[in-house]
């Protein structure tokens, strides 16, 4: 395969309650040179547990933890981030949300789209992030 997939799941497992049975993984590495990131929710990535339940700031620190730690595996940093889309269920949640991101960014300066939708794959998720990042020379 010309890519490599990290942390390679499937939807059956993850979201038993519904009748999914998709093949995906959390990060896909183009090349050698691109990370592409699942959107990362208020979940720990090892157990599949929801943490940080009605807890918007607490999802975003987890969201932005498992982004840290999964372009580490692939080989990249957050330093490397080009683009980000964050997804809020409530836009009430904005400044919330983008304090969290910019303190994990600081002197980052990606390009980002927020985006404000009706729902998550499950009713306790309040944000996503998802990121896409290079991998350095």
């Amino acid at each position: 395969m010309a890519h490599t997939r990290i942390r390679k799941f499937n939807t059956r497992e993850t979201y038993p309650e519904q009748k999914l049975d998709n093949d995906l993984c959390q990060a896909v590495v183009a090349r050698g040179t691109m990370v592409f990131l699942r959107g990362q929710i208020g979940q720990d990535l090892d157990t599949s547990e929801s943490v940080c339940i009605g807890d918007v700031k607490g999802q975003t620190e987890q969201a932005m933890k498992n982004i840290d730690m999964l372009l580490k595996e692939a080989g990249s940093q957050l330093d490397h981030i080009c683009k980000l889309t964050i997804y809020i269920s409530d836009p009430r949640f904005r400044e919330d949300v983008y304090t969290v991101v910019g303190k994990w960014l600081k002197g980052v300066y990606p390009v980002s789209t927020g985006i404000v939708v009706t729902a998550f794959a499950r009713p306790e998720y309040l944000v996503e992030v998802d990121a896409t990042a290079v991998i350095p020379d």
